[in-house]
This record gives C-alpha cells, sequence and structure tokens, in this order.
C-alpha cells in the first residue's frame, strides 16, 4: 500500500532538528505558563522518552537562548502581531520565539527551513489556524532580518506569475 503525500511524518522519520525543536517548544510553554527556571524545565525535559533521538546542542540553544532573549524576541515581534504579545497563545508564542531565534542565531538553518519547521510545530501543537498566523508573521520577519537570503530566493509562486518577462 502507498503512503498518501500529505500523510504526517512518522516519528521515525523526524530529523533530530525537528525533534530538538518539538522537545524546545513543550520546555518553552513550561517556561511561559509555569514561569519554571530553564534549568529546571531542561532536567525535566531530557528525561522525556525520545529526547535521546533529539539533536541535544540544538535544544540547548533554542531553550536557553529563546528564555534569555525573551525580551529581545519579543521586541522583534511585537510590531508585527495584530494584537498585543499577551493575547498570543503560549504555543505560537513559543514557536514564534524559535523562528525568531533561529532567524537571528542559527546562519546555517536557511530561512525557509525555519519558516516550515515552524509552520509544522503550528500544525502539530498548536490551535486550528495557529500556523497561518505564524507563517504570517515569521515570513515579515524573515525578509527583515535574512533580507539577502529572503531576496536570493527570488519572489514566491504567486508574485511571479504577475512578473513580466525578463524582469
Amino acid at each position: 500500500m502507498m503512503e498518501s503525500p500529505g500523510k504526517p511524518r512518522k516519528a521515525a522519520d523526524k530529523s533530530a532538528r525537528t525533534r530538538a525543536r518539538e522537545f524546545a517548544l513543550q520546555a518553552l510553554y513550561q517556561h511561559l505558563v509555569g514561569r519554571n527556571e530553564a534549568t529546571d524545565i531542561d532536567s525535566f525535559t531530557r528525561d522525556l522518552a525520545g529526547f535521546h533521538k533529539a539533536d541535544s546542542a540544538h535544544f540547548d540553544a533554542l531553550l536557553h537562548g529563546c528564555v534569555e532573549q525573551a525580551a529581545a524576541l519579543d521586541e522583534l515581534l511585537a510590531p508585527l502581531l495584530d494584537r498585543p504579545l499577551a493575547e498570543i497563545s503560549p504555543i505560537e508564542r513559543g514557536v514564534l520565539w524559535i523562528g525568531t531565534y533561529e532567524f537571528r542565531q542559527c546562519q546555517d538553518v536557511p530561512w525557509r527551513v525555519v519558516l516550515n519547521e515552524c509552520i509544522e510545530l503550528a500544525k502539530s501543537f498548536g490551535g486550528t489556524d495557529g500556523h497561518k498566523y505564524v507563517n504570517g508573521v515569521l515570513h515579515k520577519l524573515a525578509a527583515q532580518l535574512r533580507p539577502l537570503e529572503v531576496a536570493s530566493d527570488g519572489p514566491g509562486e504567486r508574485s511571479a506569475k504577475r512578473r513580466p518577462a525578463g524582469a
């Protein structure tokens, strides 16, 4: 039997970095909702089933980097939001932090990979249309934080069709 193309990836198919992002999101949720310290969350998370398959260095960077740089991340995000930060769900806020942090600090990860990974996180853990919101905010942020990389990728599918030949 052939697998349908729209099927979610099986757990075995996930990369170590994808797993690191998932664990980091869960950890950031604990920080945002429970106000727990990053070091306590870190210890707890490392004991969870499946953590050994995650990229622990990337997890560390995301968890500790997002918590330490929370104010700076919020400052970058706030102008792009249609509501106050306090009204963003903790899941979407955590995903936005991860995306913003990776755009700034993880130059080895292409911006489109960061965007797609964050959309997938929001689909898996967030509200019904949270991934659409995350996509819109992070797409704008990518153009700000990685302008050369975004520009070198060229326009998106829709604007490419409207573009005159040779332009």
